[in-house]
């Protein structure tokens, strides 16, 4: 596999192995999603100030307002997590 089609493979991969610990295996309850957070993107929340921070993120994915993250969402989440790294690459 080619480098992007592994990334892809990986981040199936990453929501599969969280989804549905709880509920539905097709999204991420708050808790799945937390523990998602905390296992495969910890120095992220390192740098979040306070656990505040970290609920507005988490509900912020949830952008249909059905209290569950889909694979969709997820997606959009790490999309836009790459894209304020790469800015921040960039400016140093």
């Amino acid at each position: 596999m080619t480098q992007l089609e592994t990334a892809m493979a990986i981040l199936m991969k990453t929501f599969d192995t969280y989804a549905g610990a709880e509920g539905k295996t097709d999204t991420l309850t708050k808790a799945e999603a937390k523990t998602l957070l905390e296992k495969e993107l910890p120095g992220l929340l390192k740098l979040a100030k306070n656990k505040d921070e970290v609920d507005k993120l988490l509900q912020g994915l949830d952008f249909n307002g059905d209290s569950e993250v889909d694979f969709s969402e997820f997606v959009v989440m790490v999309a836009a997590l790459t894209c304020a790294c790469h800015d921040r690459c960039l400016k140093k």
